[in-house]
């Protein structure tokens, strides 16, 4: 126990109690606290956290590499299948994010993030040996890929905790780190994969070699070390999380909870939440099989997976660095320029014509468009993030809990992307029509964003 003097009242500090490890007092707005305790627990907990919650996104997103390799191995799905497994994790994540956003308030953050972590080596496990069948049915491949979902509903438990951990002036840092660093998982998955399969990592023990086939040359590779890999790491990770982790001593019930839905800034705030992280994620899970769709009928293809860990490795890296910014000029107007920067580029696309080519020199221009997009998607994500907690400014608690729902109902963003995408590509031939209706969608965000938050005069000025 550790008394901490702040004032009339002295507080107690270490103190724990049941499995989820709660400390007696948390008051990270007293200064006399922050800096003799505060400060050291809740750094602790972000670092912990953070490394965790990379291996959650790349689990999440390793359905994306999968499904470009599987075809070239021997699995006899089309395209519209391929877009599916692509967009299961999304659907789970997305739910299973609904459920997490409840959690941190019932259970703490030790208890939670701890099994969070070790659930994820069973979809791990469970597509390292699916892989090495070519025979594994279709429906085997849409479980683990659901299954892959845990992986992102975490998130919402993640969001909601660091926002307990930190007082308001560094909120938007703290959060920018961890979800940004935490991004960089879906890069990690896309970035490590095709190096990884490339080599027996585990011998005899991790199975035998698949034979893959592109352009007439052939070659071994060992797909299942693209999930097996995660293993060791995530026993490590959940054991200390269980050991190491604390949990902010601020409970409610569930039906407690629930006030946040009675607040209309909820609900903007889930609107502005799914232009953002909806689409980093949902073009993060969707990137690959576009390349290999819109351009992989030209000689000399490229190789998805050599281009599309780039895309989440920007928005991954703008999301840290502009929640630092977000926090200095506020973050309505990085909000607003965000929205209105992935308008114009998605209304590029479809009017230079990237989305439905007539040859491969149209492929720089497509990439350094969906870049783009990236990039502001990124900087959105730290700007909403850094918006929300002062929305809710009135209630640290409701404002935990709106990052936790905003971040699970923009988690259905890599299963309505892959799904819309790979349905405008099948019906049309071109993914323009997907690219219109998400722009009209920014419309309606940045509009929201701009009359609430962000002009002169504003009922809640973020």
């Amino acid at each position: 126990m550790k008394t901490i003097q702040g004032g009339a009242n002295a507080l107690e500090v270490g103190s724990n109690s049941g499995p989820g490890g709660w400390l007696s007092v948390w008051e990270p707005e007293n200064e006399t606290f922050w800096q003799q305790t505060g400060s050291r627990v809740a750094w602790r907990t972000l670092i912990l956290t953070t490394v965790t919650l990379i291996l959650s996104f790349a689990s999440w997103f390793v359905m994306s590499v999968l499904v470009v390799r599987l075809p070239a191995i021997g699995f006899k799905f089309d395209t519209m299948q391929l877009f599916w497994l692509a967009a299961m994790p999304g659907l789970a994540g997305g739910t299973l994010r609904v459920i997490h956003s409840f959690l941190i308030p019932i259970f703490g953050t030790r208890l939670v993030i701890g099994v969070a972590t070790l659930l994820k080596l069973i979809p791990c496990i469970g597509l390292g040996f699916a892989v090495l069948n070519p025979e594994t049915p279709f429906g085997v491949f849409m479980l683990l890929a659901l299954l892959a979902g845990m992986g992102g509903g975490d998130f919402s438990s993640y969001m909601p905790s660091t926002s307990l951990f930190f007082p308001k002036r560094l909120q938007g840092a703290a959060l920018g780190i961890q979800a940004g660093v935490g991004n960089f998982g879906v890069s990690l998955a896309q970035f490590v994969t095709p190096w990884i399969i490339g080599f027996s990592l585990f011998g005899a023990l991790g199975g035998g070699s698949q034979v893959f086939t592109k352009g007439g040359v052939t070659k071994d590779i060992w797909l299942q070390n693209a999930v097996f890999w995660y293993v060791p790491l995530l026993l490590v990770l959940g054991f200390l999380c269980l050991v190491m982790l604390r949990s902010v001593p601020v409970k409610a019930s569930f039906r407690e909870q629930l006030d946040i839905f009675k607040s209309k800034h909820t609900w903007f705030c889930t609107i502005t939440y799914v232009m953002t992280f909806g689409s980093f994620s949902g073009f993060a899970a969707a990137f690959p099989l576009m390349i290999k769709t819109i351009y992989g009928g030209f000689p000399n293809a490229p190789d998805p997976l050599k281009y599309a860990f780039l895309g989440p490795l920007i928005g991954s890296a703008t999301r840290v660095i502009f929640g630092f910014v977000a926090d200095k000029i506020g973050g309505a107007i990085l909000t607003q320029i965000s929205g209105l920067a992935m308008i114009a580029i998605c209304a590029a696309m479809v009017f230079l014509g990237v989305l439905a080519p007539t040859s491969l020199d149209q492929f720089p221009l497509f990439v350094a468009c969906m870049l783009g997009i990236f990039f502001f998607a990124g900087v959105g994500n730290a700007s909403t993030f850094r918006q929300y907690p002062i929305i809710f400014a009135h209630s640290p608690r409701q404002g935990a809990q709106v990052l936790g729902w905003t971040g699970a109902i923009a988690a259905y963003g890599p299963f309505a992307f892959s799904t819309l995408v790979g349905a405008s590509i099948t019906k049309t031939g071109s993914a323009a029509s997907f690219f219109i209706g998400a722009a009209l969608f920014y419309v309606v965000a940045v509009a929201i964003n701009w009359w609430y938050y962000a002009r002169k005069g504003c009922e809640r000025p973020s």
